[in-house]
C-alpha cells in the first residue's frame, strides 16, 4: 500500500472532524450555557460545567464555585448541579439526604428548588439554541444585505463564450423583452423567471446613467453552481462552487432550468457533464438521485436531483436591512428549519419519504466538513441549523432529554407532586434506551443508505 497516496485522504478526515467539533462546540457550549446561567439566576448551584466528555483535560473553579472544565471527548457537554447523581439530572439521594437537613442548602439544589426555577433552567438550553439560530441567520442578513427593489447588477459571473455588454450598476428594466418585476413580489417574479427563454445572449434593457439603453447579456439564469449540498453526486464527483456546466451529453446548454430538465428526465441515468473552471474545460459523470424535497406546503415531493443550486448571471446589488428586519427574518427561517423537522419526521414515520433522510453522527460531520470547505459562511450558517435541530431534538419528550424533564415537571404541577423516585428510574432508563436506539439507527443510515 502507498502510504503517500493515504495522506490527502488522513487530511481531509482531519479536516471534516474538525469542523465537525468546532460547530458541536459552539452548539453544545451555547445550550449548556443556558442551562447554568438561568439555574444561576434562579438560585440553583451549578457545580460542574462541562464542555466534553471523559478525562479533565482543564479546569478552573470560579467565584461562584462552578468547575468549568475541557475534556477529552469533544462530543457533548452538561451541567451538573448540585443534587444531581450525573450528567442527566438524576438524582443524587445522599446529597439530597443531606440537604434536607438545611433550607437554605436544598433550595440551591435542582431537585429543591421551586417549580418554576427546575422548569426555567431545564427550558433554557433549548431556548438559547434557537436565541444562538435567530442571531445568526439575523446577522447574515444583516452582512450579506437584501436585493434593492429594483434588479440592479452588481458582480459579474465569468461567462464563458459570450461577450457580456452589461456593466455593474446597471438597472434592469426588461430582458428578451419582457418587464422586469419588483423583486418584492415574488409570484410575478417567478412568473417571469419562468418566460425567459432558454437562450443567450438575450437582450437586456437597462437603465445606464440615466439613459435606457439595449445591451448584449447571459442568460439570467445560466448553469452555474452557486452551492453544492453535502453528501450528493455533484459533491461526489467533485463540482464546486463557481462552475458553470456548458453541456450534458454533448448537447450545450445555456440555462440552468435546462439543466434541471435534463436531469429529472434522465430518471437516474449517468450524465456526461462538460465542466467549465476558471478557463478550462473538464468533464465528469454523474448519476443523479431520488431525493425528497420539502415543499412549501408541508409536503415532501420525491425528485431526481444532482445536488446544486443555481443563481443568477450577476449578484443583484443590494440594500442594508435594519436589525429588527433581521430578527425578524432571522426568527422565521428558524421556524421554517423546525418546519421541515417536524414534517419531514412524521413523513418517515408515515413511510411516505424514505428514512434514509435522517442523519446520524458520521452524516452530520461530514456535512460539517462539506459546509466549512465551501466557505465560512455555508459554514456559519449550518451551525445555525443544526444549533435548531438540536434545540428542537432536546425539546422531544423523551425521559433523559430536556423535554422529558419539562414533561415530568407538567405532571408535578398538575397532580401536585413529581413521580416516584422507581417510576423515574424506569422512565430514565427507557429514555436512554430510546436515545441509544434512534443513535444506532442513524449511525446505519450513515453507513448503508
Amino acid at each position: 500500500m502507498d502510504v503517500v497516496s493515504l495522506i490527502p485522504q488522513f487530511g481531509g478526515f482531519l479536516y471534516t472532524l474538525t469542523s465537525f467539533v468546532v460547530a458541536l462546540s459552539v452548539i453544545v457550549a451555547v445550550h449548556e450555557y443556558g442551562h447554568y446561567i438561568v439555574g444561576r439566576w434562579s438560585g440553583i448551584h451549578a457545580e460542574v460545567f462541562s464542555l466534553g466528555f471523559g478525562p479533565v483535560l482543564w479546569s478552573r473553579v470560579d467565584r461562584h464555585g462552578t468547575r468549568w472544565q475541557v475534556a477529552l471527548l469533544p462530543f457533548g457537554g452538561f451541567v451538573k448541579f448540585l443534587g444531581d447523581a450525573n450528567a442527566a439530572s438524576g438524582k443524587d439521594e445522599e446529597a439530597m439526604a443531606d440537604a434536607e437537613e438545611d433550607e437554605a442548602l436544598l433550595r440551591r439544589t435542582m431537585h429543591g428548588a421551586p417549580l418554576w426555577a427546575r422548569s426555567a433552567t431545564v427550558a433554557a438550553g433549548p431556548i438559547f439554541n434557537f436565541v444562538l439560530s435567530t442571531l445568526i441567520f439575523a446577522g447574515i442578513f444583516m452582512a450579506q444585505g437584501t436585493p434593492r427593489d429594483t434588479l440592479t447588477v452588481g458582480e459579474l459571473l465569468p461567462i464563458p463564450g459570450l461577450v457580456n455588454e452589461l456593466q455593474e450598476g446597471d438597472e434592469v428594466v426588461s430582458i428578451a423583452g419582457l418587464e422586469v418585476p419588483s423583486l418584492e413580489d415574488g409570484t410575478s417574479w417567478a412568473a417571469f423567471r419562468n418566460q425567459i427563454p432558454s437562450e443567450q445572449p438575450l437582450d437586456y434593457g437597462v437603465r445606464r446613467d440615466g439613459v435606457e439603453v439595449t445591451v448584449s447579456g447571459p442568460n439570467l439564469a445560466p448553469p452555474y453552481v452557486h452551492s453544492v449540498a453535502p453528501r450528493s453526486a455533484a459533491a461526489d464527483i467533485e463540482l464546486v462552487p463557481g462552475d458553470i456546466i456548458t453541456a450534458v451529453d454533448g448537447e450545450p446548454i445555456v440555462a440552468f432550468d435546462q439543466l434541471k430538465v435534463i436531469v429529472e428526465n434522465a430518471e437516474g441515468r449517468v450524465l456526461l457533464l462538460q465542466v467549465w473552471r476558471t478557463g478550462q474545460t473538464i468533464e465528469l459523470a454523474l448519476a443523479p438521485r431520488r431525493i425528497d424535497e420539502p415543499q412549501r406546503d408541508g409536503s415532501f415531493a420525491t425528485k431526481w436531483r444532482i445536488g446544486i443550486s443555481g443563481g443568477l448571471a450577476f449578484s443583484p446589488a443590494t440594500k442594508s436591512v435594519a436589525p429588527l428586519d433581521a430578527l425578524t427574518a432571522g426568527s422565521a427561517q428558524v421556524w421554517m428549519v423546525v418546519e421541515t423537522s417536524l414534517s419531514g419526521l412524521k413523513h418517515m414515520i408515515t413511510g411516505a419519504i424514505d428514512t434514509c433522510n435522517l442523519s446520524g453522527p458520521l452524516g452530520i460531520a461530514e456535512t460539517s466538513g462539506a459546509m466549512a470547505s465551501q466557505g465560512a459562511k455555508s459554514f456559519i450558517w449550518f451551525i445555525a441549523v443544526l444549533s435548531t435541530a438540536v434545540g428542537l431534538l432536546n425539546l422531544f419528550p423523551i425521559p433523559a432529554l430536556d423535554g422529558g424533564h419539562l414533561v415530568f415537571y407538567a405532571y408535578e404541577a398538575v397532580v401536585g407532586k413529581p413521580p416516584s423516585d422507581l417510576a423515574m428510574r424506569v422512565l430514565m432508563t427507557l429514555g436512554f434506551g430510546a436515545i441509544l436506539t434512534l443513535m444506532v439507527f442513524a449511525l446505519g443510515n450513515d453507513i448503508f443508505c
